[in-house]
């Protein structure tokens, strides 16, 4: 009988024990793991901490997880996950193919000074890819990310803007004009 008790006594006990811990707060919180990291981005808690460990989900295959992070991000102005977005809508990852939003994300790094976001809409616009096609103002956004110190935009440079020179030959038929 007295075992009963305390087992009666332990289950009264245990909703009160939770009120508190809400009341507190969480007291053990997560902090190295992949879902607080999303939790905080989630949350509006950005940093740079937080936006590169998008890098490390997509390279994970967690694309979907990326996505969720580095939106959060771009929204605070982080242009490399703005360039990130852009790859993953390139790519088909964590949602359709989608080579005009890929473009539209490097426009708004290019346009907040990002020289990875300049070169790769100077390379969509050299070929038409997601934008129309535009090879002076392509050149243009190449030259601007060489002059910020970018190298695969000085090589791109000296192969006369050749853009098999910095693009896998396996991924021609996605820049193939399609008229």
């Amino acid at each position: 009988m007295f075992r009963h008790m305390i087992t009666a006594l332990a289950l009264l006990a245990t909703p009160l024990a939770a009120e508190t811990e809400d009341d507190l707060g969480t007291l053990n919180p997560d902090e190295m793991t992949w879902q607080s990291i999303l939790d905080k981005a989630e949350n509006g808690e950005t940093g740079m901490v937080v936006c590169s460990t998008g890098y490390a989900l997509t390279k994970s295959g967690d694309h979907e997880s990326a996505r969720t992070l580095f939106l959060a991000c771009a929204e605070d102005g982080y242009t490399g996950t703005m360039t990130w977005l852009s790859q993953l809508d390139n790519n088909g990852l964590a949602g359709p193919y989608d080579p005009d939003a890929a473009a539209d994300w490097d426009r708004r790094a290019a346009d907040l000074g990002d020289p990875v976001g300049k070169f790769n809409l100077g390379l969509n616009m050299l070929r038409g890819h997601g934008v129309t096609r535009d090879a002076e103002a392509g050149r243009a956004l190449i030259d601007e990310a060489a002059s910020d110190g970018l190298s695969i935009a000085q090589r791109l440079q000296a192969a006369d803007y050749n853009p098999d020179e910095v693009t896998p030959d396996a991924d021609n038929w996605k820049y193939a004009p399609l008229f």
